[in-house]
């Protein structure tokens, strides 16, 4: 019986073992790999639900399936969210530096922290209008700029 579930699984192996093979040497996976093997998962899985071999179910081949793709792509977001801020806070101290407006920028920043640290105190509809009221620049940085520069550098690295 483990011979022939081991047998029933052989398809799945080998596209596991080509597909590291290929990471490893190229450091990527191929579309068309990667979607026989979400293939051959459900199907083994649709077959184990006829008699054919002892396995997980279709829910589990699905969820499965999805756990596998969402779970990366949370991590991708909040990878983007994360460089995103940070290339925004450069942007604006650039812009400030450039206009001479540090000094503004950073006792804003004061007083925006320190109006959250007592947001108990003061509420949240003060700290919201102190947060309105602090402008260090003109202009506001529109947020599709600094996500596309935060894209373009996590694809450059990676």
């Amino acid at each position: 019986m483990l011979a022939y579930k081991l047998l029933t699984l052989l398809p799945m192996f080998a596209l596991l073992i080509f597909a590291a093979a290929q990471d490893l040497r190229t450091r990527r996976i191929r579309n068309w790999l990667t979607l026989c093997l979400v293939v051959t998962g459900v199907a083994h899985s649709l077959m184990s639900a006829r008699g054919f071999a002892p396995s997980v179910t279709f829910g589990d081949s699905i969820l499965g399936t999805l756990a596998g793709f969402g779970l990366p792509l949370i991590l991708c977001v909040i990878e983007v969210f994360l460089a995103a801020a940070v290339v925004g806070m450069i942007i604006v101290l650039v812009q400030c530096a450039a206009k001479g407006r540090l000094k503004v920028l950073f006792g804003n920043t004061f007083v925006l922290v320190m109006n959250v640290l007592h947001i108990g105190e003061l509420g949240l509809r003060q700290v919201s209008e102190t947060g309105k009221a602090c402008r260090s620049i003109d202009r506001p940085l529109p947020y599709a700029v600094p996500v596309l520069l935060a894209v373009l550098l996590m694809v450059a690295v990676n």
